[in-house]
């Protein structure tokens, strides 16, 4: 017992040694500090991040983080310029190829500063491993013979509009999956007819993502699970809706009808659950001959021989479709809207490649439509006038248009670049425009994207996979083309679902008179964060402690001026506070920029409509690649900015 003893204060002697020379290294008061993360084979690489917890403009221009100390351990510390090293490799690119590099080669300084932007780090390794799969094939397509049978290979390569299996015989026992070769987008939608059979009448319908290295299951981006016999927690017939990751496990299920009173959101306007979906009200209605109700008359009984009104019934056919939206997913069934599930964090429709269908379910057919596709060359007529003309170095512009966009979003590009893209400031070069757009974990996609960057010119890379909580990033590539690659005296960011006047957008700069700390668009005061957790604009009180935000501009279009895109330029190394909500951060840097002198106007244009479009717009959000097509044509037959109304 006394040796014991003996060996605890020895220990314990120790480790208070070890802590005093640990704090003698390291203050309290230290500001920041290095988190390593050591990796093996078998997991993914990852890198030391740097954590500021001062101001997010004390940082010094030429600060960076600590270095990562290697463990004694047979384990390898990848540090940051590691990771990012593959990502900025010289290679023999073409003239176009290089042009679409020009913010890429300024942007390295990113990954040691991806505090407050989820997904950040996991970005950057996605996108070395993506940038790597595309090197490869560039390579092999350089050193290809090109005959007709390779060229006949590279069309068939284009990404499909529309997939579908018709023969039931071929689904088999054990499901079915369908592969979905680049990803969903917003119109994209998956119909499954079939009919619930077996003894349970339970069956599942997957979104998945591609399988992440180290990890043997593929992330859940939708899991739809009908139980027409309940389960655990309740007798009747209910969905049940939810997400799996390996690094989270399952995410908070809802279900339809959800047994909390009053928990009914909003997702795409559409009710998270039905309210017809369980209510015995619902069937009384039907009977009494009432033809308000907007779901098919199907009535399933639970465990007790009570009556619930449900979409699904054993032995009946149910034609079930999902749809990608803007904010989420909704299924309807029979035509009728039934459920919407928002998308959670990281788990986004493009990262969608199957399909997976199990269960109780008789499968009749597959339908995947609205995909994301490519134009082939041979079908593009008018590729010349397409074609943007290549910028000299700090060429001088009136205004510079960045406009996001993510990789498999071809048609939206395609409608851009036919539609306000032909405005003759555009044409002349006193207005250029560019997309902004992330790699994609897809092969395919990225090999298209490829294409396309060598056929029109006008895209710019980033080192980085999409993901929404990363738009930042895209906002600061903005600034760093605008003022460094050539030298505007606006700079406009804007999306691919909105339609730009840029003629009356200069007009009313113009009109303005104003040229330095300018801040032009839709202006938001004292809004409030989202501190709903259901919301996609959710803001903690770590993020964000304040109780409002600065004056801000929403998204879908608003200018500042050159210094204000100058000044968060040079910024961006380490100076600027990192906020997942962009057009907010915006707000939030000239404000701080406000502090050191900046004397800042802004410019309220109500005539910028964030939810659509009114007659008489500047900007006109959410339209489609033919409404964008449409809203060209009436500018050129009717000189007015009238809306395409016949949706």
């Amino acid at each position: 017992m006394k040796k014991w003893s003996g060996g605890i204060c020895v220990a314990s002697l120790f480790m208070l040694l070890v802590l005093r020379y640990t704090v003698m290294k390291n203050p309290i008061g230290e500001t920041s500090f290095s988190v390593t993360i050591a990796v093996n084979a078998s997991s993914p690489l990852s890198v030391p991040i740097a954590v500021n917890t001062s101001s997010p403009l004390e940082l010094h221009q030429d600060e960076m983080p600590p270095t990562a100390q290697p463990l004694e351990s047979a384990n390898q510390v990848i540090s940051a310029d590691a990771l990012v090293s593959g990502l900025f490799l010289r290679r023999n690119f073409s003239h176009e190829v290089h042009s679409s590099l020009l913010t890429w080669n300024l942007m390295k300084h990113l990954i040691n500063y991806s505090q407050g932007l989820p997904n950040a780090v996991v970005a950057i390794k996605e996108a070395r491993v993506a940038w790597e799969n595309l090197m490869d094939s560039f390579v092999k397509e350089q050193n290809a013979d090109l005959s007709d049978s390779s060229v006949q290979k590279m069309k068939e390569k284009l990404c499909p509009h529309f997939l579908n299996k018709m023969n039931a015989t071929e689904f088999g026992d054990s499901g079915y999956k369908l592969r979905i070769p680049c990803g969903l987008i917003q119109g994209s939608s998956i119909t499954v007819i079939g009919i619930p059979n077996g003894l349970l009448g339970d069956f599942r319908i997957e979104l998945t993502g591609e399988s992440i290295p180290g990890e043997t299951d593929p992330p859940i981006v939708l899991h739809y699970n009908v139980r027409l016999q309940g389960d655990k927690i309740t007798d009747d017939p209910v969905i049940v809706q939810n997400t799996w990751t390996a690094a989270d496990d399952w995410g908070e299920e809802q279900r339809c009808p959800s047994p909390i009173t009053g928990d009914n959101k909003k997702v795409d306007d559409t009710n998270q659950c039905n309210e017809l979906v369980g209510n015995n009200d619902a069937r009384k209605a039907m009977e009494s001959g009432s033809s308000s109700i907007p779901l098919r008359s199907s009535v399933a009984r639970n465990r007790s021989g009570s009556s619930q009104h449900f979409p699904f019934k054993l032995g009946y056919l149910s034609v079930m479709t999902l749809r990608v939206g803007e904010e989420g997913i909704q299924m309807t069934v029979d035509g009728k809207h039934v459920t919407s599930f928002a998308f959670r964090e990281s788990l986004e429709p493009w990262l969608v490649s199957e399909v997976r269908i199990s269960g109780d379910l008789e499968i009749i057919s597959v339908l995947a439509s609205g995909l994301p596709t490519s134009e082939g060359l041979d079908d593009v007529v008018d590729i010349t006038e397409l074609r943007s003309a290549p910028l000299e170095q700090h060429q001088p512009l009136d205004l510079f248009i960045g406009v996001f966009s993510t990789a498999n979003n071809f048609r939206r590009r395609m409608a851009v670049r036919r539609a306000w893209m032909q405005y003759p400031n555009v044409k002349n070069e006193t207005v250029a425009v560019r997309f902004f757009v992330g790699l994609h974990k897809n092969r395919m996609v990225n090999e298209e994207l490829w294409n396309e960057v060598q056929t029109y010119g006008d895209i710019q890379l980033m080192p980085f996979v999409d993901y929404y909580s990363l738009i930042t990033w895209k906002t600061i590539a903005i600034c760093i083309f605008g003022t460094q690659v050539v030298s505007a005296k606006y700079i406009m960011k804007t999306d691919d679902d909105a339609f730009v006047r840029v003629d009356e957008v200069l007009a009313s700069l113009n009109r303005s008179n104003v040229s330095h700390g300018l801040l032009y668009g839709l202006i938001n005061t004292n809004a409030q964060p989202h501190r709903s957790t259901d919301s996609k604009w959710y803001i903690s009180p770590e993020e964000w402690p304040e109780s409002t935000y600065p004056p801000w501009a929403h998204g879908p279009g608003y200018v500042v001026s050159h210094d204000i895109a100058l000044a968060i330029a040079k910024r961006n190394k380490g100076r600027l506070k990192m906020f997942k909500l962009e057009d907010v951060a915006m707000g939030i840097w000239i404000a701080e920029l406000k502090k050191d002198g900046l004397k800042a106007t802004y410019i309220n244009e109500q005539r910028v409509y964030n939810e659509g479009c009114q007659d008489g717009y500047i900007v006109a959000h959410y339209q489609s690649p033919r409404e964008m097509l449409c809203l060209w044509q009436k500018l050129q037959e009717q000189n007015a900015a009238n809306c395409c109304t016949d949706r």
